[in-house]
């Protein structure tokens, strides 16, 4: 992290931030900011038990304008007023079987406006909203659902709303014994609520009894080891998230937020919701991500703004030009990992006004939003922060001999700590134990505390920082976390593999890294079938793309030098060791 020569990661942008770049988005805040006022950010709460919820919020906006667009797919559009009244008769359902403050509601579904509704019906009980990403296969979400299970009220049983595709998993589900009368299928309960006693519309008194320090939602992260933890997004921290990123999009009560990214994944469910209700704006929901109908998508649903990973930005590259590349109104995009090197291209492919790219984590205390329309940058954060020398294998920070960290000078790579304040605050894990791994204790001081982000950060002036890597024992892929102890356990049990080291790779045209494991076989080792196996236990984004087999693997503990070196090394530079590539098929020879 100390030495002088140039890290080939480190952004370096030919138009980099200066005086004048920063004055002209200074004149475009300013320009904002009777729009801004209008949605009334407050950054700071220092009140946590004020009463404020998510479902309040949204009952709020039904009331002061309930024939607005809120919800929309193609040409089926719903209001405010008919959301909010579809919400309380999800929530009068849901409170018929059983659900009270303080239960788990887990929600495993597609992209639908149902979908939505029922999530804030959820949170108006007091309840919280358990996200379920339905790509987890086999022990993967036995466990999430384990997780969801033990973070709900004593003795309550876990009620899930799913859809009716992923009601075909539940079958699947043997951790958690679950009632079938738990179960409420979207589909056919939101046929049946739609008729439902017009006495069952009205908010539910629950609502307006939250505080805003009540959970509202468990999102699930990979953190940095292990299995996916349940991070929680409390109804404050929404909040604080909604007036944040509200002053960065700036959207327009007209305007139409296009959402095709799962809502399992906070970008869907806090910055898209959130910056749509605080604006009235409205959400075009798309079940799923096409790069090849992105466009069409967006020119039927009249949107003029989108969400995004830099994964999906990347796809809409790919893509052979076609006219629907500009004949669409999208003026505004916003979300994280548009990579410095394809910016220029997709602004100028695509003829998008604005990038608005920011950088936050579910379980993290702050976040960098671009509010002031910077280039390759990930934004500005008007809390404090550190960019630290660190071990990039562990991702800890490295302690001098005074055992403080030590901050690094503007362009040099470092570790990523937001000091925790009560202006800071973190929700952390449902796993108190795993919270307490990610704080950094007497870090400057004794006495003081840092979230510890886990990513590789580089200072660019002006407190705009851009995001370099992902540290220690976590990579990211396709635009998620992905663990290398969950990887290594799977792997471990594959018929034919003695051990396992897994790490990231980077591939040239890819965003973040492939999962790539150098893997010590015997003489029962079948490519084919081990792919097999892989995908029947891991989500598709965390199946590695490589294979590296290798005579022996280092006989360390934790294989922190193995790891780096075989990183390093990539997917070409590997000598005689044979690798395999992921196909279809299973692992074939590179």
């Amino acid at each position: 992290m100390t030495a002088t020569d140039p890290d080939p990661r480190v952004p370096t942008p030919d138009s980099p931030i200066t005086w004048s770049s920063m004055a002209r988005g200074v004149w475009g805040l300013i320009r904002d900011l009777p729009l801004i006022a209008r949605q009334r950010p407050s950054l700071i709460h220092l009140d946590e038990h004020r009463r404020w919820s998510v479902g309040k919020a949204f009952a709020e906006a039904a009331a002061r304008h309930p024939d607005r667009p809120f919800l929309r797919t193609g040409p089926t559009i719903l209001g405010y007023g008919e959301c909010n009244r579809r919400a309380n008769r999800w929530a009068s359902a849901l409170a018929e079987r059983g659900v009270q403050a303080g239960d788990v509601v887990a929600v495993m579904a597609h992209n639908s406006p149902e979908c939505v509704i029922a999530m804030l019906a959820i949170v108006k009980l007091g309840a919280v909203t358990g996200m379920i990403n339905y790509n987890q296969p086999g022990d993967a979400l036995n466990h999430s659902f384990g997780v969801l299970a033990a973070a709900g009220r004593a003795g309550a049983p876990l009620v899930v709303v799913h859809d009716a595709e992923c009601g075909e998993l539940l079958p699947a589900i043997d951790a958690v014994p679950v009632a079938p009368a738990a179960f409420a299928d979207l589909d056919a309960e939101g046929s049946a609520l739609a008729a439902r006693n017009p006495l069952a519309e009205a908010d539910p008194p629950s609502a307006a009894k939250v505080r805003a320090s009540d959970p509202a939602f468990y999102i699930f992260t990979s953190g940095t080891t292990g299995w996916p933890k349940a991070s929680v997004m409390s109804h404050g921290r929404w909040q604080v998230a909604m007036n944040g990123f509200s002053t960065g999009l700036r959207l327009r009560p007209d305007d139409v937020l296009f959402v095709t990214l799962p809502f399992y994944h906070n970008n869907a469910l806090t910055v898209c919701v959130a910056t749509a209700v605080a604006a009235g704006a409205c959400l075009a929901v798309s079940p799923k991500f096409s790069a090849s109908r992105f466009w069409d998508e967006a020119i039927a649903n009249e949107a003029t703004a989108f969400c995004y990973i830099g994964e999906l930005c990347r796809y809409l590259l790919a893509q052979p030009p076609k006219p629907t590349d500009r004949a669409h109104h999208i003026r505004l995009a916003a979300g994280n990992g548009l990579r410095p090197e394809i910016w220029d291209q997709f602004v100028d492919r695509f003829g998008i006004e604005r990038i608005v790219e920011f950088y936050a984590a579910s379980e993290s205390n702050i976040g960098f939003v671009n509010i002031f329309d910077q280039r390759r940058t990930v934004g500005f954060c008007p809390l404090p922060y550190a960019v630290v020398a660190a071990d990039e294998d562990s991702g800890l920070p490295v302690r001098g001999p005074d055992g403080r960290v030590q901050r690094v000078p503007k362009g040099t790579p470092g570790l990523l700590l937001g000091k925790i304040s009560s202006m800071a605050r973190i929700d952390g894990y449902t796993d108190p134990e795993a919270t307490e791994k990610k704080i950094v204790r007497d870090a400057f001081k004794d006495g003081d505390a840092y979230f510890n982000t886990g990513d590789l950060m580089v200072e660019q002036g002006f407190r705009h920082i851009a995001f370099v890597d992902r540290l220690g024992d976590t990579f990211r892929w396709k635009g998620e976390n992905v663990a290398t102890t969950e990887v290594e356990a799977a792997l471990n049990n594959v018929d034919g593999i003695a051990e396992s080291v897994v790490y990231g790779v980077r591939v040239p045209g890819s965003d973040g890294r492939a999962g790539m494991a150098a893997i010590v076989t015997d003489d029962g080792f079948d490519p084919v079938a081990a792919a097999t196996a892989l995908r029947a236990q891991l989500p598709p984004y965390a199946v590695p793309l490589y294979l590296r087999v290798v005579p022996e693997l280092a006989r360390t503990s934790t294989f922190k030098n193995q790891r780096v070196a075989l990183r390093a090394d990539g997917y070409e530079t590997v000598g005689d060791d044979p690798v395999y590539e992921l196909t279809d098929e299973g692992y074939a020879p590179l």
